[in-house]
């Protein structure tokens, strides 16, 4: 009976050290935006986002946008939220991930986009959060030295619900360690 209490206390307090750990998430409504969801005040990742909403973005605080989505996705707007972006003076990155060809190359293209100093802090958006959270999830492997763990239970948070982008970034981040 000892041994059953301390197991489970054991478990109970890995459990808390793994949360306290992660950044602190937080769901949020902005009109025009899908599944938004902060980390702190260093990054936002969502889903479908309205060229109307970049002026809320703004008014957040954020300095740039990265949109994932490719042009052809249904309810994809990238010259309208470029446009929109542009008259907010918010710097628009438009890197289109396709989640069935999964490209090494951009990730390195949203790695440089999202550490650089003058994007801080950025919103990353596709359709549904997957691709953006997938995307964080390398990044804080690769770039802030996160274990898997701790990083797939940010991007969950963050919106990540597709075990093949989870296997891509962990496969990503497994074979371009430094």
């Amino acid at each position: 009976m000892k041994y059953r209490f301390r197991l489970l206390v054991a478990c109970a307090l890995a459990a808390l050290v793994v949360t306290l750990n992660a950044q602190a998430v937080t769901k949020e409504t902005l009109p025009g935006v899908t599944n938004f969801s902060r980390v702190e005040t260093t990054i936002a990742c969502a889903g479908a986002t309205t060229p109307a909403a970049v002026a809320g973005l703004k008014k957040m605080g954020y300095a740039s946008i990265i949109d994932l989505r490719e042009a052809s996705e249904p309810g994809a707007d990238i010259d309208g939220e470029a446009a929109a972006a542009k008259a907010a003076s918010i710097n628009f990155i438009h890197l289109p991930f396709n989640g069935v060809s999964l490209s090494p190359a951009l990730v390195d293209s949203f790695l440089t986009a999202v550490t650089a100093p003058a994007n801080q802090p950025v919103f990353v958006h596709c359709a549904s959060a997957n691709r953006a959270s997938a995307l964080w999830m390398i990044k804080r492997m690769l770039v802030d030295g996160w274990d898997a763990d701790r990083a797939g239970t940010e991007a969950a948070a963050l919106g990540l619900t597709n075990p093949g982008l989870k296997s891509f970034a962990l496969d990503y981040a497994a074979t371009h360690k430094k």
